[in-house]
């Protein structure tokens, strides 16, 4: 069953500039996707309009059920919340500990503190973190920081986790140390995972679905793929 589904999408921005042409796409519950090409693709477009912080001009963008660009500003809310998003640059709180930053999203949800206690400490042990607790965020490293980002986007155990370059900014063992947690979680937790990246190496080990922009255009889809050429 199909959990995305873009029909006839466009987006063109104020500047005139066009970022996705006419993009068909189906992508079922429980993939692994990356999202590959070079910059100026479409990559982090097609990202940020699963999650609402971009509309497309044109088509729609149906996901879990919701056509996301029908959905009025008051109620984005329900769509991020059956969501995870996981940026490049971490996106920290650098005065809250690692078990504040994971519990936050959960607080301001409202949960009761016996509830936020539990999906706390199971998050931050499925990234291998649950001796940090009480470590601060300067106190990481890039890639410690990374897993308690993805902690919290998994935290309210959301059916969809969107990456947006999130190894960009780690040097190669501890971008795969990564991939490593985010492949356990859409194994054991049945999550649907979008990744948009440039990392070849990452994604030719992997052998995930493969999802190829070329300026603003789908060039290809394939279940088990590479970085292809044309991406780049």
């Amino acid at each position: 069953m199909d959990l995305i589904r873009l029909k006839n999408v466009e987006k063109k921005y104020k500047n005139g500039v066009q970022a996705i042409y006419d993009l068909n796409l189906a992508i079922e519950k429980g993939a692994f996707v990356f999202v590959i090409g070079g910059s100026g693709s479409g990559k982090s477009t097609l990202i940020k309009m699963l999650y609402r912080e971009e509309k497309p001009t044109k088509g729609q963008v149906i996901v879990g059920g919701l056509d996301v660009a029908k959905l009025k500003n008051r109620k984005v809310y329900k769509l991020r919340r059956k969501l995870g998003i996981v940026f490049q640059d971490f996106r920290l709180l650098p005065k809250l500990t690692v078990y504040e930053n994971v519990a936050f999203a959960l607080e301001c949800l409202g949960e009761k503190k016996s509830i936020i206690r539990e999906k706390v400490l199971k998050a931050l042990e499925d990234v291998g973190l649950k001796n940090k607790v009480h470590s601060y965020p300067d106190q990481l490293s890039g890639g410690e920081q990374q897993r308690v980002a993805i902690a919290r986007a998994i935290v309210n155990d959301p059916k969809l986790l969107l990456c947006d370059e999130p190894t960009g900014n780690l040097d190669p063992e501890k971008s795969m140390e990564i991939m490593e947690v985010l492949e356990d979680i859409n194994k054991n937790r049945g999550t649907t995972i979008i990744m948009a990246t440039h990392d070849k190496e990452i994604v030719n080990k992997l052998k995930k679905q493969v999802i190829t922009l070329k300026e603003g255009r789908l060039v290809n889809h394939k279940k088990k793929g590479k970085y292809e050429d044309e991406a780049i």
